[in-house]
């Protein structure tokens, strides 16, 4: 190894020999049997495939994915169990035990210390600056001779600040052949502009440490990664587990970064940072604040007269928050993650008033179906009318939903990701299987609902439908559509999808429609459904429905 920064590194880690595990030894051809690690020879569970082999330490399909997201080469990643891991290989890989140290800058996230702690090494201390920027000038005053490492924070956990791009560098140059600067851009999702990774092409003792927990979603599955050098990624694999990866883990982290679902997890971000945005002016009303920290993540910092009361009123009401009082500087301080808008609403209730506001509905349900074919989420609220958000992947599929719902006058969320290569038949028939399913659990014991509905002609195509909520799942559909399709939308699956909402809804409905207009038609029978919905789940009391007591 010829990078000067690496004879930095514990000798112990540089004398020992990489562990060759039974992956590592042998590039395996797509025909290879496996007789070399002592496997089982069977998968674990019927429907599952390849969960018991191991994987490699760096499984390739991983690796790929990663250094497209990140744009490096593979060369350059580590990939681990989230960033903790890349953080405690690092420190272990550096720092010798009662002789080496960090530094790190306070308040700051605690697995820097607590990483040098296991290893034995001392944790130096060099506080952010007033305006909870690393203080560079006094980082360098700090390191000494057995300085290994030093933690920056960007944007800063717990207080949601940048560090300047010249604080970076006038570190790394500093520091060059001495000592290496790492920096941690777990949240850099929320403000990608200020991503740090170009560096690296100039500084050899910059490293960078990322993860898919926070903007990706990732948090209950745990993939992060390092970037840094090539020699010191080479160096850092010696300390790292032989088999970190689990195969249904590698499985997740591949379809969360597959093309199609970056660009709807941006879109979650982007709602995220709105919400943010609604949630620190409605704070600003809040009786008991001091001061609301400017934060560039999905988090905001705020110092509030009493934040012990505040903790404990939030707490008492049901909200985790996270006391940050115990940091240097944060005296009162309390951190806040964003949930959904629904959830910061009621937050901001129980601030200002101290009370929750009371449940208007139970009859909600969430629904997760997933086969070979599809994978659903679905949502369901029947007494609000938002949000109503669709994505099937078929246009006009999801332009019908969204009839039914605002028609039925219902929130409902549907999100699928299908086999649309093949073609639309499972998405659109399990789409509306599921949507039957969190209609019905919606409704509950049917206490109060109007349990029929019917409509009346539509535009110039005559569209009618009825419904009864009765327990029974019948379908009756009479249409001679003129077109095979509308849109990307193939009109014989029309009646598929209210023959699956039947069944699981558990519900008796009859269409009809007439026309000449294959359009006008088949939006007359979904927004005529949805007015029938709208009268059958409509509460008119608390009795039920029923002469036998029971639907």
């Amino acid at each position: 190894m010829n990078l000067k920064i690496i004879q930095r590194a514990r000798p112990a880690i540089l004398a020992i020999k990489a562990y060759s595990s039974a992956r590592s030894l042998t590039k395996p051809a797509p025909d290879s049997v496996f007789l070399d690690a002592n496997e089982l020879p069977y998968d674990p569970l019927v429907g599952t495939s390849g969960y018991a082999r191991y994987t490699p330490q760096q499984p390739p399909a991983l690796m790929k994915a990663l250094a497209e997201l990140y744009g490096v080469d593979q060369s350059q990643i580590m990939a681990g169990r989230g960033a903790d891991e890349a953080i405690d290989v690092l420190v272990r890989v550096f720092c010798e035990a009662n002789k080496d140290n960090i530094i790190i800058c306070p308040p700051a996230f605690p697995m820097y210390a607590q990483s040098a702690r296991w290893q034995g090494a001392e944790v130096k201390t060099v506080p952010l600056k007033a305006d909870f920027t690393p203080d560079a000038a006094a980082i360098l005053k700090a390191v000494n001779k057995n300085t290994k490492i030093v933690f920056l924070c960007s944007p800063n956990n717990p207080t949601g600040k940048i560090a300047k791009k010249e604080t970076v560098i006038k570190l790394c140059r500093a520091l060059k052949d001495k000592a290496l600067v790492a920096l941690d851009e777990a949240y850099i999702e929320f403000c990608p502009d200020e991503c740090r990774t170009p560096l690296l092409k100039d500084h050899d003792n910059l490293v960078i440490f990322r993860t898919l927990s926070k903007g990706y979603a990732l948090a209950g599955v745990r993939c992060g990664a390092m970037l840094a050098h090539p020699e010191i990624v080479a160096l850092c694999l010696k300390a790292l587990a032989p088999y970190p990866f689990a195969v249904p883990q590698l499985d997740v982290v591949l379809r969360t970064l597959a093309a199609p679902n970056r660009k709807r997890i941006a879109e979650k971000r982007k709602e995220v940072l709105a919400t943010l945005g609604w949630f620190v002016k409605e704070l600003k009303k809040v009786k008991g604040v001091v001061k609301i920290y400017q934060t560039d993540t999905n988090f905001v910092l705020v110092r509030f007269k009493d934040g012990a009361k505040v903790l404990a009123t939030a707490r008492e009401h049901g909200f985790i928050l996270r006391d940050q009082s115990h940091q240097p500087k944060l005296g009162n301080c309390v951190r806040i993650s964003m949930g959904t808008r629904e959830q910061m609403e009621e937050l901001i209730h129980v601030l200002k008033t101290g009370q929750r506001i009371a449940p208007k509905s139970s009859r909600r349900a969430d629904v997760i179906r997933r086969t070979n074919e599809t994978a659903i989420n679905v949502a369901v609220d029947l007494d609000k009318t938002a949000p109503v958000h669709i994505h099937t992947g078929i246009g006009f599929y999801d332009h019908m939903l969204e009839q039914v719902a605002k028609h039925g006058g219902f929130a409902l969320t549907l999100e699928c990701e299908g086999d649309l290569h093949i073609d639309p038949h499972h998405t659109i028939e399990d789409c509306a299987i599921a949507l039957g399913q969190a209609l019905k659990q919606a409704l509950g014991d049917k206490a109060g609902i109007g349990r029929y509905g019917f409509t009346l002609p539509m535009d110039e195509a005559l569209a009618q439908a009825a419904i009864d909520l009765s327990g029974r799942g019948l379908i009756k559909f009479d249409a001679d559509f003129p077109e095979s399709k509308v849109g990307n939308m193939p009109t014989d699956m029309v009646g598929h999808v209210f023959r699956s909402l039947a069944e699981n809804m558990q519900a008796t409905i009859h269409i009809s429609v007439t026309g000449e207009n294959t359009h006008h038609m088949v939006e007359g029978c979904f927004k005529a459904f949805g007015r029938a919905l709208r009268q059958a789940i409509r509460r008119e009391g608390d009795a039920l429905p029923s002469t036998k007591g029971m639907l």
